[in-house]
């Protein structure tokens, strides 16, 4: 699976709830099954709005992932959050279920943690988020930490700066890139142009291959390897349009022009973050 369906800020206005509902259930009619939240997001009302909508599909039909604020990711804590993420999206365990970024609780103690998380079945898997190449090497360094499955990072074509060292280095251990933001939505490092948009070859190429600037700019993450890309929407329209991104087939050559304008890193640049 390449394509899954972030949820930043679904759910918080209830004028957009049977649009924002419906999305989600196309997506995963479409193929995009693998629904990406926090207990951040909207201070759980995100996992709240996500449950209530999933409660007539199966469970076995989507994957679900959450992530824990760094400040409850420690022992006396982590338990306790895991079980009100599961009880908001009304299910018995997550998927994977990631630290949304590195705290001051010592990751050997969040591993302990996650570990034990797996063993009682509330979780399948674990992983990081926002983890730069420093924050993983020193997560593999403790004891159980190379059984990281996921590192979710800010990842388009306008930022980047992961394909300098953290991709590779995450490809090299089995580690999948979970891509936020890939439509360019957000990230500091967008110093191409302030809008990617405005970028004229996305024009001529969406004209070209008959789909929207969009659909580009998600083709470009899908096509990495090692990396799954979780758009979010929030009307069905726009959901299959995302799904259509993945089968999109730009040439070499095309590809080459896109480098061009949106190059490649060639040197180490911070971790971008929205």
């Amino acid at each position: 699976m390449k394509l899954g369906q972030g949820s930043w800020e679904i759910g918080d206005e209830p004028r957009k709830a049977s649009s924002e509902a419906a999305a989600i259930l196309s997506g995963i009619a479409l193929g995009m099954t693998l629904i990406d939240t926090a207990e951040m997001y909207g201070d759980g009302r995100s996992e709240e709005f996500i449950g209530q909508t999933l409660r007539s599909v199966p469970r076995s039909a989507y994957q679900l992932c959450s992530k824990v604020l760094p400040e409850n990711a420690g022992q006396d804590r982590i338990f306790t959050h895991c079980e009100q993420s599961l009880q908001r999206l009304g299910t018995d365990y997550l998927d994977i279920y990631l630290l949304h970024w590195r705290g001051s609780i010592p990751l050997a103690e969040t591993v302990q943690c996650m570990e034990a998380l797996v063993q009682q079945g509330k979780i399948l898997r674990w992983g990081v988020s926002n983890f730069d190449v420093g924050d993983v090497e020193d997560l593999f360094a403790v004891s159980g930490g190379e059984t990281c499955a996921v590192n979710q990072v800010l990842y388009h074509v306008g930022s980047r700066g992961i394909e300098f060292d953290l991709l590779p280095w995450c490809r090299k251990r089995g580690v999948t890139i979970m891509a936020y933001c890939p439509l360019a939505q957000g990230g500091r490092l967008r110093h191409y142009r302030r809008n990617v948009f405005a970028e004229p070859l996305l024009d001529e190429l969406s004209q070209k291959y008959s789909c929207t600037g969009q659909q580009i700019l998600l083709a470009f993450v899908l096509r990495q390897n090692g990396v799954i890309a979780i758009p979010k929407s929030s009307n069905p329209a726009h959901t299959e349009q995302n799904a259509r991104a993945a089968e999109l087939v730009i040439s070499d050559d095309d590809w080459e022009r896109i480098d061009g304008v949106f190059w490649a890193p060639t040197h180490k640049t911070h971790l971008d973050i929205e």
